[in-house]
């Protein structure tokens, strides 16, 4: 499909250069082509999107990333989740989501609409206002602590202090730049399981770590976070074992070690469990952020 892509960008340009010189007509066949070139684009990211019924890969059992379903998360988060715990069980019904958003679209928003109850970090004001207005109702019942507030490694243990450490079931962390500093910190929560972004720019083998930057927000571009061989890492070092990611390549899922680890593909590195970038830049087939 690429020697069709440049064909087609040929095409384009020689047509965008007719249409400069011979006005409407050329100019439309110009946008015709143009319109072929990215439809073109979009079926090869749709037919990248069934990679998991044509590669052994994700027929493994074991395995989580192309687990089905979506219901509030921004990829099939949800499913990987339920599928975790389906496997080594529930305990406490408890998270913490750390970089919620509005709340309309994030890991745990399922986990409370199916009783579950937790809290909220979000320091976008925007966002949090959303939230206190939205989700009035289990902020009320209790269900759900909302804490407005821009984290950083120092202050992140104070912000989630009310927090149980141990009766979290579950813990996501959404924060882009300082992702990998900030959980680092977080050392008095030991949840079962953590779902954490990761920079999927890097190759698996790459251990890799945005320099740490309390002021800093990311900017868009790919120099954010951490690799997923840092993360692994980062994981080993607190306990856990990296068990997966999502097949879009923006979450990896983490279970703690004193959990049932042969119901997860080993072994648990970012060489077996690494996703790609697959989350394109909008009108184009790049994959991944900008550099």
């Amino acid at each position: 499909m690429s020697d069709d892509s440049s064909a087609l960008r040929e095409i384009a340009a020689k047509l965008d250069q007719l249409a400069q010189r011979s006005g409407e007509q050329s100019h439309w066949l110009w946008q015709s082509c143009q319109l072929l070139l990215a439809s073109q684009q979009a079926t090869s990211l749709l037919l990248e999107d069934f990679l998991p019924a044509t590669n052994p890969r994700y027929r493994d059992p074991l395995r989580l990333c192309a687990t089905p379903g979506q219901v509030f998360s921004q990829h099939n988060e949800d499913a990987i989740i339920a599928e975790i715990f389906r496997r080594i069980g529930i305990e406490h019904r408890t998270f913490l989501e750390i970089g919620a958003g509005d709340g309309s679209e994030n890991t745990s928003r399922l986990l409370l609409e199916l009783g579950w109850s937790g809290t909220w970090v979000e320091g976008a004001p925007e966002a949090a206002a959303t939230i206190r207005a939205n989700f009035a109702g289990p902020i009320g019942q209790g269900r759900l602590t909302f804490q407005e507030a821009l984290l950083t490694a120092e202050t992140v243990d104070e912000v989630v202090a009310s927090v149980d450490g141990d009766t979290l079931d579950y813990l996501a962390m959404d924060i882009d730049q300082n992702t990998y500093h900030i959980w680092k910190a977080l050392d008095r929560l030991r949840p079962r399981v953590v779902c954490i972004e990761y920079n999927a720019s890097f190759p698996a083998s790459v251990d890799w770590v945005a320099p740490y930057d309390p002021a800093k927000l990311w900017d868009g571009r790919n120099r954010f976070g951490a690799s997923l061989k840092a993360m692994e890492r980062l994981g080993e070092e607190k306990g856990y074992a990296l068990v997966g990611c999502d097949l879009r390549g923006v979450n990896a899922f983490f279970v703690r070690k004193d959990q049932d680890l042969a119901l997860f593909a080993a072994p648990f590195t970012a060489e077996n469990h690494y996703e790609p970038p697959r989350y394109p830049m909008a009108g184009t087939a790049h994959r991944g952020h900008p550099s």
